[in-house]
Formats: C-alpha cells, sequence, structure tokens
C-alpha cells in the first residue's frame, strides 16, 4: 500500500469516528451516504468519459499539438482520454511498466505519452518528416506558383 491509501484509510476511520461521536448511528448514516454519494458521482464521471472514447477511433485526437500543449506530468490517465475523448493506441505489453500511448492527428503528427502508476510521466511529440522538410526549404504544398 501507498502512503497515500494509508492516509485515506485513517482518514475514514477518522471520519467514522467523529460521526459515531457526534450522532451515534445518524452520524455514520450520514457518513456512508455522502460517501455514496462521492462514490456515485465519480462512477457517473469514468462512465461519461469512456462513452465519449468509445465514440472515436483508438489513438486519435483532433490536434497533436494543441493535445501537447495541454499535457503537464502527473496527470492521471483517466484524465488524458478524458482530453483526447479517445483511448491511445497501447505500444507497451500488458501490465509493462511504463504504459505507453500514443494518439495521432490528421496530419500524421503523433505524441507518445507514458504512465507509470497511472500517472503521465514523459511525452514527445512527433511530427511527420516531410512536412518538416517542406517548412525548412520554403516550399508549401497549396501554393500557386
Amino acid at each position: 500500500m501507498t502512503w497515500q491509501r494509508i492516509l485515506t484509510l485513517l482518514a475514514a476511520i477518522a471520519l467514522g469516528a467523529g460521526a459515531w461521536r457526534a450522532g451515534g448511528w445518524a452520524g455514520i448514516a450520514l457518513v456512508g451516504s455522502a460517501l455514496v454519494l462521492w462514490f456515485l458521482l465519480n462512477y457517473t464521471r469514468l462512465i461519461t468519459i469512456m462513452k465519449r472514447a468509445a465514440d472515436q477511433p483508438i489513438g486519435y485526437v483532433g490536434s497533436a499539438v494543441m493535445f501537447n500543449v495541454k499535457l503537464r506530468p502527473k496527470l492521471p490517465l483517466l484524465h488524458v482520454i478524458g482530453m483526447t475523448r479517445s483511448l491511445g493506441e497501447r505500444l507497451s505489453a500488458e501490465g509493462v511498466e511504463p504504459e505507453v500511448y500514443l494518439w495521432r492527428d490528421p496530419g500524421d503528427s503523433q505524441v507518445i505519452c507514458e504512465f507509470e502508476g497511472g500517472r503521465l510521466a514523459r511525452w514527445r511529440l512527433e511530427r511527420p518528416t516531410q512536412a518538416a522538410e517542406n517548412v525548412e526549404s520554403g516550399e508549401a504544398s497549396g501554393k500557386p506558383e
């Protein structure tokens, strides 16, 4: 168990003891109701995010560059899925740390994210080489000559 889980368990025990001392069984019922409400809110959020992600192709994001800008360290995987509204394409083997996922946009730019313990550790943006060479040489596809 991590220290956060131990701290959460101790806080729940202290909350239950305080509820019992303040109101007996009514206090315990109030705390229990609050915990059930908290669970239902988080469950509804999870289901909503997964329903939105189910409507998109796996590993798709509208703009990889904008997605890259919004990322920051220690974001949970669920939050990243909510941002992209798509499940990432898994690049790592099942159950291997770090978990590596890829999101690609229509321009073939891609963001590769590594998650350790369910949280974003590292990410990188990869752009197609042909487009980068065209920009460097001053060629633009779509400009009339």
